[in-house]
């Protein structure tokens, strides 16, 4: 094989070898992208390279530390999941008999589809940038640095680039009798590295677009059970000039006990490295433009830039978490770094966003994957939880999953108009629900037991959160079967909903507390967990909360009842859950809400209420996260998005607007261009549900859009935030139609432009609450009034309509 290597790279000797002046092409092929500088002071924490087969996480200075918990500080480096490639690599520079190592970069840029670091080396006459990104669809990651002689003399520099292998299986990997073992050199006469795992057909090969000068073998300075491989070459740089060198590391894999991946491991390096001139800047051009497109799609442009800049980097964050294995299948991972895999209730509220910034090929593959799964491993209906790359799952699933299962199908289908995707997924609705009524209902009081979104030891009674989803589940099921033709099932549903809504409204409330209940229990299982709440409370310094603990505790045992009653004892914000799937009657739901603003601190909700610290309601605060990886005091972007959503279904967007712009203060807190999934800075450092938090209330609440492809419809009532005179969104697909919405504000009349791609879809504007003095702008159309709701409103296949009101 080293012949065919030499081939390669002997061609690229007078080009890739002989200095260039200015920037390279990279660099300037990037120029025009989206980028955001990172922070000094998070120069030592993670950042992602993106991509959907290889991707990479190391620190923002360029160093690669042991970092994670899932697989104790192995969750960083380079993955090809389910394989583990490498921890790392460091780059050192020898000029004059003396070695420069890189290991700390002084800033860090982000770009959507890669990252750079820069490192100043003016002691030396030298500067250094490192640019790497991720192909789509490769199993490769392309790193290039970039050195420049800004002396005035002439340089030789020996570049050594050290590459840390450490193939190893993904978590559970045992599980699937992946058992690892030591790192061999697989191929001694290559002047590339070529490793293998010698039990297992395990490979990655790394190395540059030229031939090396010299290979070397040492020990890993990582746990595990690879080694460190060293590359040397000679670099002669002139003054003022700047030189390119470029690697590539390549993955590849068997899992079916074949070693087909020792062929494969080949070709997928050379795909990169046989013309590298050609292939990196064609594949960087093809992200780009694809990343392009996706900002392009659900564009939004307000007043507020903090958040129309989140809001986009936020779709570029969905993209990064798509994982595909194609000996298991291809959907969303959770969270990056300790949740690379795939999560049911994750998907559940992270894929309604998706639908709504039109990226809809990860919602098929992600719903295809945790059906087809759930129904090997539970067979009734249920959804896992959690799953490895490997395909083992961890979870079979708890409560909640099944029926949020069932509300997801029915989001996507009113956005794709497809009802062979509807009949596809109704059986499984159908035995899950059944599941849901029959097995976890053992009192037979509609209110299923067990698990829902709290994992607090001990809160498996009868949950908030799982009685709210499962009224919106039977709600959405009943949708699904009428549209169906099953309608015998959809009056059942109907039914059931409506009987869990009363039961919800009359059973969990609190008055004492103006809230729902964290859920209903035997007054045993709620001692038990107020006496673990004393303790957790009174170890975070909490006085407030173990005062109240205590009197509910004396309370319970004062009047002591001999049946299951409901309890608000952690103020968990899944109380708030009433209220996001609109169950929740006026009255309680203002009062809920008004409750829960104690709750909150400048970046969110809290997840347990009683973890509340002194920033509740002030506009400072931090989380510091324990040593042992820990959610106990945390503010999450979920409860944040769950809020606002909440808050927009009772018409008050201002309020949803205070909570987005608490979330938004964290984008970019530590890595640039993303959220962290605890707030500000804990954590996973970009995660899947942030999108549940800006895409459904931006597009469907305060835009107001209500697809209805399947009957080529689309529903518009606005509830914009007042602040927002001038907003638009553009290129909202629904179906195969493309809704553009224009807001603006002159003279004190409000102006609304609305465009279709199509002319055969119905177009409904349906104007706000207190509109008036209504004038069409556009000939054809007329206003009219919904006798049932008393609301004017605009009917039209026009492909662009103009209205105009003021509100009294």
């Amino acid at each position: 094989m080293k012949n065919l290597i030499h081939v390669a790279t002997a061609a690229l000797l007078l080009v890739s070898c002989t200095s260039k002046k200015g920037e390279s092409t990279l660099v300037q092929s990037i120029s025009d992208s989206p980028a955001i500088e990172g922070k000094k002071s998070y120069l030592g924490s993670p950042y992602v390279t993106a991509g959907d087969r290889v991707y990479m996480v190391g620190h923002q200075d360029g160093s690669f530390p042991e970092l994670g918990w899932h697989i104790k500080g192995e969750m960083g480096g380079i993955w090809n999941h389910p394989i583990k490639l490498m921890d790392g690599f460091q780059l050192d520079l020898i000029l004059d008999g003396e070695t420069v190592s890189l290991e700390k970069a002084d800033r860090f840029i982000n770009y959507p589809f890669g990252n750079k670091h820069l490192y100043n080396l003016e002691q030396h006459g030298l500067k250094v940038e490192r640019f790497q990104f991720v192909p789509d669809e490769k199993e490769v990651l392309i790193v290039q640095f970039s050195i420049t002689n800004n002396s005035e003399t002439n340089k030789d520099i020996s570049v050594k680039f050290m590459g840390s292998t450490d193939l190893r299986p993904t978590w559970l990997g045992e599980r699937t009798n992946m058992i690892d073992s030591g790192d061999i050199d697989f191929d001694p006469e290559s002047d590339v590295w070529v490793v293998k795992d010698f039990l297992n057909s395990w490979y990655t090969m790394f190395g540059a677009d030229r031939p090396s000068a010299l290979k070397e073998l040492d020990s890993s300075h990582y746990q595990g059970k690879g080694f460190r491989g060293s590359l040397i070459y000679d670099l002669s740089l002139k003054a003022g000039t700047t030189e390119r060198i470029n690697f590539a590391i390549a993955g590849a894999y068997d899992l079916d006990g074949s070693d087909s991946a020792k062929e494969r491991i080949y070709a997928n390096y050379l795909d990169i490295m046989e013309d590298p001139e050609t292939w990196i800047p064609k594949y960087l051009a093809e992200k780009k433009a694809r990343y392009e497109d996706l900002a392009g799609r659900t564009k939004l442009t307000i007043p507020d830039k903090d958040i129309e800049q989140a809001f986009e980097w936020v779709k570029y964050n969905c993209d990064w978490l798509v994982r595909t294995v194609p000996e298991i299948g291809s959907g969303i991972g959770a969270g990056i770094p300790d949740y690379p895999w795939w999560f049911g209730v994750d998907s559940e509220y992270a894929l309604q966003g998706y639908m709504a910034i039109g990226q809809t090929e990860p919602v098929y593959n992600t719903i295809k994957l945790l059906d087809s799964v759930s129904e090997a491993v539970n067979g009734n209906g249920k959804i896992i939880h959690e799953m490895s790359t490997n395909g083992a799952v961890f979870n079979p699933g708890n409560i909640n999953e099944t029926p949020q299962f069932a509300s997801l199908i029915w989001k996507v289908y009113q956005w794709n108009e497809d009802k062979e995707f509807l009949q596809k997924y109704y059986p499984t609705i159908k035995k899950g629900l059944d599941w849901l009524m029959t097995e976890k209902d053992a009192d037979g009081n509609l209110f299923p037991d067990g698990f829902g979104m709290m994992e607090i030891h001990g809160l498996d009674s009868e949950m908030i959160d799982v009685a709210a989803y499962s009224y919106k589940a039977f709600k959405d099921a009943s949708f699904i079967a009428d549209a169906l033709g099953d309608y015998q099932m959809a009056q059942q549903y109907y039914q059931t909903a409506e009987k869990l809504s009363e039961k919800i409204n009359t059973q969990f409330w609190s008055e004492e507390f103006n809230s729902y209940a964290d859920f209903i229990g035997t007054d045993q299982q709620a001692l038990k967990l107020i006496e673990d709440a004393i303790v957790r409370a009174d170890t975070l310094n909490k006085p407030w909360a173990v005062e109240e603990l205590k009197q509910t505790r004396d309370a319970i045992m004062k009047n002591p009842s001999a049946t299951p009653r409901p309890f608000v004892l952690h103020h968990n914000w899944v109380v708030n859950t009433p209220m996001e799937v609109g169950l929740a009657g006026k009255d309680k739901a203002e009062k809920a809400l008004a409750t829960a603003e104690k709750y909150v601190n400048p970046f969110g909700v809290f997840v347990t209420g009683i973890d509340r610290d002194e920033s509740a309601g002030s506009d400072d605060g931090s989380f510091k996260g324990s040593k042992i990886f820990s959610y106990t005091g945390a503010v999450m972007t979920l409860p944040t998005g769950v809020q606002i959503v909440s808050e927009n279904n009772y018409g008050r967007p201002d309020m949803a607007l205070n909570y987005l712009k608490r979330m938004t203060r964290t984008f970019s807190y530590a890595l640039p261009g993303s959220i962290y999934e605890v707030s500000p800075d804990y954590g996973m450092v970009t995660q899947a549900w942030n999108v549940y938090g800006y895409a459904v209330p931006i597009v469907e609440q305060f835009f107001g859009i209500t697809p209805n492809a399947a009957n080529k419809k689309v529903s518009i009532r606005p509830q914009m935030p007042s602040s927002w005179n001038n907003a638009s969104l553009e290129k909202v697909l629904v179906g195969d139609n493309a809704i553009s919405i224009f807001f603006s504000e002159k003279e004190g009349r409000k102006i609304v432009e609305i465009t279709q791609s199509l002319d055969d879809w119905q177009l409904e504007f349906q104007f706000p609450e207190g509109a008036a003095k209504i004038t069409t702008l556009t000939e054809g159309i007329d206003v009219s009034t919904n006798e049932e709701t008393g609301v004017s409103v605009v009917k039209t296949y026009l492909k662009s309509i103009q209205v105009s009101y003021q509100i009294d």
